[in-house]
C-alpha cells in the first residue's frame, strides 16, 4: 500500500493513503500496534492522523514502526456494535427511492440490512460517517442544504449515511429519524458513533 507520511510538528504523523478502504485498514493496523508513544489516531476519508507524545517518542520513529507494518485492505477495525431504530419518513425517502430506481420500501430494506461501519468522525460532535452499504444507496446530496435539520435525521450523503447528531444545517439526504442520542456528555465516550464501530438499522413504526 502507498503510504505518504507528513511530519505535523513534534506532536503528530498525518498519513496519507490512496482512498477511504487504505486510511480504515492502516487505521485498524495503527490500534493493533499500539505503538509507543502514540496517544491517539484520528482517521479521515484518505489520512489517518497519528498523536505522538514527544516525551515517550518522535515522529522519525513513528514513522519508522508505522511503515513496517503489515496493512491487509480488507481488515477494519472492530470496536463494538451497536443499533440503531429508526422510523423510515424523511422527506426525501422517494426522491432517494427514484433515484436508486427502486421502491421507498426497497430502500429501507437496503438501509436495514446492510452492516455498516463509521469510518471516521467530523462535521459536528458525534456524527460518524458510515460506509459499507448497497451501492444503489450512493446518492447526491440535496442541490440546496437546508437550514435547520432536526437531531436525529438519518441521511445518506454519496457513499456515506450519518446520524445528525445535533439541529444543524446540512445538505444530506433525509430517509428517516431516529431517537437515540448521538452526543451526550453525561454518557463515556459521549459519542455513540466511534472510528470502528459497526452499525445496524432497525425500522420502527
Amino acid at each position: 500500500m502507498s503510504t505518504r507520511f507528513l511530519r505535523c510538528g513534534r506532536e503528530a504523523v498525518l498519513a496519507e493513503v490512496p482512498g477511504l478502504d487504505e486510511a480504515l485498514a492502516l487505521y485498524a493496523a495503527l490500534r493493533t500496534a499500539a505503538l509507543p508513544g502514540v496517544t491517539d489516531l484520528v482517521p479521515a476519508a484518505r489520512t489517518v492522523l497519528i498523536r505522538l507524545d514527544p516525551a515517550v517518542t518522535s515522529p522519525g520513529a513513528v514513522v519508522a514502526a508505522a511503515s513496517s507494518l503489515t496493512v491487509d485492505p480488507l481488515t477494519r477495525p472492530d470496536v463494538g456494535s451497536v443499533t440503531i431504530a429508526v422510523r423510515y419518513d424523511g422527506p426525501d425517502l422517494a426522491d432517494v427511492a427514484e433515484h436508486a430506481g427502486v421502491s421507498p420500501a426497497a430502500i429501507v430494506e437496503m438501509h436495514t440490512a446492510a452492516t455498516w461501519t463509521v469510518a471516521f468522525t467530523g462535521f459536528a460532535p458525534g456524527f460518524g460517517y458510515l460506509t459499507g452499504g448497497d451501492p444503489r444507496l450512493t446518492v447526491p446530496r440535496r442541490p440546496t442544504p437546508r437550514t435547520r435539520i432536526p437531531a436525529g435525521s438519518v441521511g445518506l450523503a454519496g457513499e456515506f449515511s450519518g446520524v445528525y447528531p445535533n439541529d444543524s444545517p446540512g445538505g444530506w439526504q433525509l430517509i428517516g429519524h431516529t431517537d437515540t442520542a448521538m452526543w451526550d456528555l453525561d454518557r463515556d465516550p459521549p459519542a455513540l458513533f466511534r472510528p470502528g464501530v459497526r452499525v445496524h438499522f432497525e425500522a420502527v413504526r
